[in-house]
């Protein structure tokens, strides 16, 4: 995959041949040139015969209007993305779009064949009009394909390429496909459907092999553990805590920050001058882009942004893209209705709306913003892209809409390896995923009631517990996108700000359902936190661990109810006598000792169940009762306690079965077993490259740029 050393060391780059001798090259910039001109000309006339408030003198003055808005509209992109750097780069977002408008708007005014009737109302009307079925026309003539945004990428990279200096060393680009697990990617590339990563795997180059999660099988945890090597301060995707009485959720940007500064030791995966895109946590990389843990933090600026807003196959595509992805999901999930497709959850609301930005716009700017590292030459960069996981959640992981992301996101792997190839440096590429998904019905479509009601039929309290679920995972990378642009001192910021200035709390945008985050009264006696088919239990009122001896005189009805009820497959409490014990309806297992009483109740969930569930029960803020879902004898499906028919962050199916693809010549002896292992394999991986200072680089820690951030957000 990589180039040979000595095309990347020491000596001047291969002298090119300037661009205009390329035919294909040249071929294909006509060819958008002739498809951009025929949208432009479409549009212009649909506008023309569609609106009276606009007239032309024939046929002419819609040709030069043509030609007019072309040269407009070159340069103000030239303008705009020389303002981007004083305001910010970010500002492109409201810029590039408002560009649009402006570009018809003069483009109107200067051709003196057309004639406006009314008042500036009109002049509005035809600018929004015009631009909207332009962008439109494009996509379905050229520019909604992949071919077109990678073919404006591409010719952005040729030029940077050029001018840029070759690193003196190889980097390594680490592409997370979340939730894919390893026997959905190894059924994918024998089926032959991803031409590129099975490429990559069926000639020599990679090889792939299944790492275990462990619990929880979940984004945060696992990225915890591969960024930072600290994933066992992540006992699931949220969790109460009771010291400070609040609910932690991980892809909440002020509490991401806060996590990170517990487990940050400075000297992450990526704290060598590399950059972290659309993660978590940052690795304690000098740059991190829509990053949660750094999303209220000042920025730099990145060109990134500029490339992707101000390009004809950028916001405008990804706007149209965004209302056909919509309308794809509204068709699919009608037509699992139809079918009377089961298991399934009603697919609607904000999922619809989820699905298309993550499926379409930020995949795009994920594109965008890992091109400009990568023509930096920048040492190591890691990146997410949550489009898998984020279907697979609604349609099922194993579904023809999921399946299609997959191969979406294997023309994205094809892409960047052609970027790569046209620089004059060197890149590794890892792909890995940081869970699987498991299927099933959920728990409340099964036995008709929440966990949490079953809980409440068991205690004895005066109130009802506490429900911490969450419907989606995909209003985080969302919020982190709007966090980032809101905190901007730009123009865009500025608007983005008093746009949502009721959902910015504490510098943070928090847009999605309230349900996983509720307020917590400091009298409530029970909390019930949901991740995926694993649910922690809290008394709330009692302070510390509570023993299993101390709950059945509290609660003696909780634990056997739990064990035995029929969407349970076991309960996880801590004893005085053996320490932490897993409780089925027929058994226990000691998972200190590995004694087991009866039937053991871990038997379906594999022989690593045991050592995964007593280190997640030794993590600090596990809850008093920990409870896994049952585990279908047949299908080894489970039973979600969220609504959800694709699940992760708990232990059942293929949840834990994560997976990792990575240069043949790298040899990896035994399959990692949790997050942690896989960081100290990356590692070893950036020291064999020479990408890794044996001496820290003298830094603000997190802690610092929180407190910095915050001092600036009580001042603004």
């Amino acid at each position: 995959m990589a180039k040979p050393p000595e095309q990347v060391s020491g000596g001047r780059p291969r002298r090119r041949s300037p661009s205009w001798l390329d035919l294909r090259r040249t071929t294909r910039g006509l060819q958008a040139m002739f498809y951009g001109g025929l949208a432009s000309l479409i549009s212009l006339a649909i506008t023309f015969w569609t609106l009276p408030q606009i007239s032309s003198d024939g046929r002419m003055p819609i040709l030069r209007l043509v030609v007019i808005l072309a040269a407009i509209g070159l340069v103000v992109r030239w303008i705009l993305a020389g303002i981007a750097i004083l305001i910010g780069s970010v500002g492109v977002l409201v810029g590039g779009l408002l560009s649009q408008f402006g570009v018809v708007y003069l483009g109107v005014t200067l051709d003196p064949g057309v004639t406006l009737h009314g008042g500036p109302e009109a002049l509005l009307l035809v600018s929004i009009v015009m631009s909207s079925v332009s962008a439109l026309v494009g996509w379905l003539a050229y520019a909604g394909s992949d071919d077109a945004y990678m073919s404006e990428v591409m010719r952005g990279v040729r030029r940077s390429a050029r001018r840029a200096q070759a690193a003196p060393k190889t980097g390594l680009l680490i592409v997370q496909l979340d939730g894919l697990s390893a026997p959905l990617l190894n059924w994918m590339v024998l089926a032959g459907n991803l031409p590129n990563l099975g490429g990559w795997i069926r000639d020599g180059s990679h090889s792939m092999v299944e790492w275990y999660t462990g619990v929880p099988a979940t984004t945060p945890a696992s990225q915890a553990g591969i960024l930072h090597g600290g994933s066992g301060q992540i006992p699931a995707f949220r969790w109460y805590e009771k010291e400070s009485g609040r609910v932690m959720v991980t892809n909440r940007a002020r509490d991401a920050a806060e996590i990170e500064a517990r487990m940050s030791t400075g000297r992450g995966l990526l704290a060598d001058g590399g950059a972290s895109i659309s993660n978590n946590w940052s690795g304690d990389a000098p740059v991190s882009l829509l990053v949660f843990s750094s999303a209220a933090l000042p920025t730099g600026r990145s060109r990134g942004y500029v490339r992707f807003f101000t390009s004809p196959q950028g916001a405008a595509r990804g706007l149209v893209l965004c209302v056909a992805e919509m309308i794809k999901e509204l068709h699919q999930a009608r037509r699992q209705r139809r079918r009377n497709l089961i298991p399934r959850v009603k697919r609607g609301g904000s999922y619809i709306f989820l699905r298309a930005i993550s499926n379409v716009l930020l995949r795009d700017l994920n594109v965008s913003l890992i091109t400009e590292q990568l023509v930096k030459g920048t040492p190591v960069i890691y990146t997410d892209f949550v489009d898998y996981d984020e279907v697979a959640h609604h349609a099922g992981p194993t579904r023809p809409e999921s399946l299609q992301t997959l191969e979406g996101l294997d023309r994205v792997l094809g892409a960047l390896k052609r970027i790569i190839d046209t620089l004059p440096h060197s890149y590794e590429i890892v792909v890995l995923s940081d869970h699987g998904q498991s299927q099933g019905a959920t728990f409340l479509q099964r036995y008709g009631r929440t966990l949490t009601e079953v809980v409440n039929d068991l205690v004895d309290t005066t109130k009802a517990a506490v429900a911490a679920t969450g419907k989606s995972e995909g209003w985080g990378p969302v919020n982190a996108f709007l966090t980032e642009l809101s905190v901007r001192r730009t123009v865009a910021g500025t608007v983005t700000r008093k746009a949502l200035h009721g959902k910015a709390a504490h510098g943070e945008v928090e847009l999605g359902p309230k349900d996983c985050e509720p307020p917590v009264a400091a009298d409530e006696q029970m909390v019930v936190t949901a991740s995926g088919n694993l649910a922690l239990l809290y008394l709330a009122t009692t302070p510390g661990r509570v023993p299993l001896e101390e709950i059945e005189l509290l609660h003696p009805r909780l634990i056997p109810g739990l064990a035995t009820h029929p969407g349970v497959g076991f309960v996880v409490v801590d004893s005085l006598a053996e320490g932490p014990v897993a409780i089925g309806r027929a058994g226990v297992h000691v998972l200190r000792s590995g004694r087991v009483e009866g039937i053991d109740p871990l038997t379906a969930y594999g022989e690593l169940a045991a050592a995964a569930l007593l280190r997640q029960a030794e993590m600090p803020h596990n809850g008093d009762i920990v409870v896994v879902s049952r585990l279908d004898d047949y299908t080894h499906e489970v039973a979600a306690f969220e609504e959800l028919v694709g699940c992760h962050g708990g232990i059942g199916g293929w949840q834990t079965d994560a997976v990792l693809v990575h240069p043949r010549r790298w040899v990896v002896d035994e399959p990692p077993v949790g997050s942690d292992a896989v960081h100290a394999l990356l590692v070893s991986w950036l020291e064999t490259l020479g990408q890794r200072n044996d001496e820290p680089a003298a830094s603000e820690s997190l802690a610092e740029r929180v407190a910095t951030s915050s001092d600036a957000n009580v001042e603004a």
